[in-house]
């Protein structure tokens, strides 16, 4: 590289690669910390235990607790998963990107061990990435669901939980 823009820039995004591999692993294991707390929250709302429904047993704990308190509970349980299945998939992207230039360098340069280096970094980080993003999704919207058919429930004055057919679903495919 000639130009000393370019050169500063490239040095500059170097410096990017760890940190954005230690977020994306962070993610990759809060993905599965989610998953399992909503396995477990999934087999609560199927054996009707007050665990499993959040919101009721805010409700119950709290009686004062009104609708918007509830759904500002509701969002802030999904906040950082629903964060996460927007961001895991740009620093995937980030990952993948940041090892391509020294990948591209050392194919021009023959090097081609370095080449297979960076590439498995890139295209490692970027699978890590997506599959943070495909759980934390998943589990955000049944969560959301969850949430919509609870708030729907208290504001029509149920005490008692509702049975959940698709907890019992997930319940029955985790077997």
């Amino acid at each position: 590289m000639t130009n000393p823009i370019e050169s500063a820039m490239y040095d500059a995004s170097q410096l990017f690669l760890y940190p954005v591999l230690i977020a994306i692993a962070v993610l990759f294991v809060h993905a599965f910390y989610a998953l399992g707390a909503f396995g477990w929250q999934a087999w609560q709302r199927h054996r009707g235990q007050a665990g499993g429904f959040e919101l009721m047993a805010a409700r119950a704990q709290r009686p004062g607790l009104t609708l918007t308190e509830l759904e500002a509970l509701a969002v802030k349980r999904m906040e950082f998963a629903r964060i996460a299945t927007r961001v895991a998939p740009m620093l995937g992207l980030v990952a993948t990107m940041i090892p391509m230039g020294p990948a591209l360098k050392a194919l021009a340069d023959g090097q081609f061990a370095d080449v297979s280096r960076n590439l498995m970094v890139a295209f490692s980080a970027v699978i890590l990435a997506l599959l943070a993003a495909a759980i934390s999704y998943t589990v955000v919207n049944v969560r959301r669901r969850w949430y919509a058919v609870d708030l729907a429930a208290i504001k029509n004055g149920a005490s008692e939980p509702a049975h959940d057919p698709v907890a019992a679903l997930a319940v029955e495919g985790a077997r």
